[in-house]
């Protein structure tokens, strides 16, 4: 049965994570479980198998956020807590944990820093390996004073690790000793940017040949092809995720390839959609498919199910989650009528 995990934030009217059931035939929701007394849960990762799941702390107002972790029910979806860690960072934005399952890895947006954190047999998490802090800025006085790591994610060869640092206009790369959880820095990988563009997000195409990087302040999707062995982007197009005509303010918000690797969505906040995209099979190139708007305001995340079936989109500053069936020929997004109340939902997992 799947089992759909939503991450919100609680400085809002939200109680903590909410979990539900979750119907593969006709993308309803069913709540099974409200995990109260967790604070600002704004970003959520399973550990490979799905046994544990670990959130950021966001805790917009503290100096410092955390990281908690959470045993899974597989055979109900209901969460038990762990432990919750220092995240070495203001305002932690992301996690995700690497291959091996050893190591939870965070970007502290607002501090500037990375850090890992070793996973104990009993899936609790320990205090920080490593913490690296990035140094610089971008050419946007207000959003770019300073380093902004958006995300940290392992490359599919699990060779590298990739930090999209919004405040600096770069994908920074690292290695990952897996012995020791020390963030070693790879000059040579990693990947430019447009000046001002403010990248957030990053997704993979099929093969790992092709980066995808979702472009916050500029709303851009920019492609770059990937060089496994050093982990080096070579930038290749950039196409907005906005309609030709829209001038309003936006920004993007979450990228995710479709399972079949012939598509690719993001979600804007502002014009309040998804955007598609159809992908070239050898050149990874970019064909614009429109824009679908996500029935809510404010889309921060989305996920599509591992059927490639449904969507799910969190409109966080209308406290909903749509459901959006996917036509998986063109893949076109379809709602399916079905919204659902959930405060300020910023993260959504969907198991298989």
């Amino acid at each position: 049965m799947p089992y759909v995990y939503v991450g919100t934030y609680t400085s809002s009217r939200s109680e903590g994570i909410y979990v539900y059931r979750f119907d593969a035939t006709t993308g309803d929701l069913e709540p099974i479980q409200t995990l109260v007394g967790v604070e600002d849960p704004s970003y959520l990762a399973f550990a490979p198998g799905g046994q544990f799941l670990y959130a950021v702390n966001e805790r917009e107002r503290d100096p410092e956020g955390s990281v908690s972790a959470f045993s899974v029910d597989s055979a109900t979806g209901r969460l038990e807590p762990l432990n919750r860690v220092p995240s070495r960072g203001a305002i932690p934005a992301h996690l995700s944990v690497d291959p091996t399952g050893r190591w939870v890895l965070v970007a502290n947006y607002g501090g500037g820093t990375i850090s890992s954190f070793p996973i104990q047999s009993d899936g609790s998490l320990g205090e920080a390996a490593d913490v690296v802090q990035h140094t610089g800025n971008g050419p946007n006085p207000t959003r770019q004073r300073g380093p902004h790591p958006h995300m940290i994610v392992t490359d599919p060869n699990n060779r590298f690790v990739l930090v999209p640092d919004l405040g600096l206009d770069r994908v920074v790369a690292y290695r990952l000793d897996t012995s020791s959880g020390r963030l070693v820095a790879q000059p040579q990988g990693g990947g430019v940017l447009d000046p001002g563009a403010g990248p957030r997000h990053l997704a993979f195409g099929p093969g790992g040949r092709h980066v995808y990087v979702l472009n916050e302040i500029a709303s851009t999707l920019s492609l770059f092809d990937y060089h496994a062995e050093t982990g080096h982007m070579h930038p290749v197009e950039t196409l907005s995720t906005l309609p030709a005509d829209y001038t309003p303010a936006s920004t993007t918000a979450a990228v995710v390839v479709h399972p079949s690797g012939r598509f690719i969505y993001a979600s804007n906040r502002g014009h309040d959609s998804i955007a598609a995209f159809g992908l070239e099979p050898l050149s990874g190139r970019l064909t614009p498919l429109g824009q679908t708007p996500t029935g809510g305001r404010a889309p921060r995340d989305f996920n599509i199910d591992p059927a490639g079936a449904f969507l799910l989109a969190a409109n966080k500053d209308s406290d909903s989650l749509a459901t959006f069936r996917i036509n998986v020929e063109d893949g076109a997004v379809q709602p399916t009528g079905f919204i659902g109340e959930v405060p300020s939902p910023a993260r959504v997992l969907i198991t298989s």
